[in-house]
């Protein structure tokens, strides 16, 4: 079977990232969205909270497995049996990072690769951290991110 894994911190899950977990699919056979514990962002919902989030925006499709994770993402993907790490390019500004990212992996764990994807034109400028500002300055993210989550950025946002 092949297991990919789809790491982040998913502050909250965006449309965007909803679309490179379903489209991966279509060359994995499960995805694992590891929502990560990140020591250097102070995020605005729990570490519960984004799994719940990532798991409504999921729906019930079999192949998504949602798990929380911290520490280096090359020991949870071999703990995980994942042969395959997706990553998101939205930008060029985006590339180099990933790029050494997906090379310290490799050096890390050599077997296991690094894909990247470009996502859906109608979600490229999406972003989490956009979504956030937009949230906070009261602004309609109905069609940036799945209702619960919308809701949710409502209530601690502007409530």
């Amino acid at each position: 079977m092949r297991t990919a894994v789809y790491a982040g911190s998913f502050d909250p899950i965006t449309r965007g990232h909803e679309d490179l977990i379903r489209r991966s699919l279509a060359f994995v056979d499960q995805i694992v969205v590891a929502v990560a514990t990140n020591l250097s962002k102070q995020p605005l919902f729990t570490l519960e909270e984004r799994v719940a989030f990532v798991r409504a925006a999921a729906g019930d499709d079999p192949r998504i497995d949602v798990q929380q994770f911290n520490g280096l993402l090359v020991d949870f993907a071999r703990g995980i049996g994942a042969n395959l790490i997706i990553r998101g390019l939205r930008a060029v500004a985006d590339f180099e990072y990933e790029f050494q990212m997906a090379l310290m992996n490799r050096h890390l764990a050599p077997a296991l690769e690094t894909v990247f994807m470009v996502p859906s034109l109608d979600t490229t400028y999406i972003s989490s951290s956009l979504v956030r500002e937009v949230a906070r300055f009261h602004g309609d993210v109905s069609g940036l991110v799945h209702p619960v989550i919308a809701e949710a950025l409502r209530s601690k946002l502007q409530g």
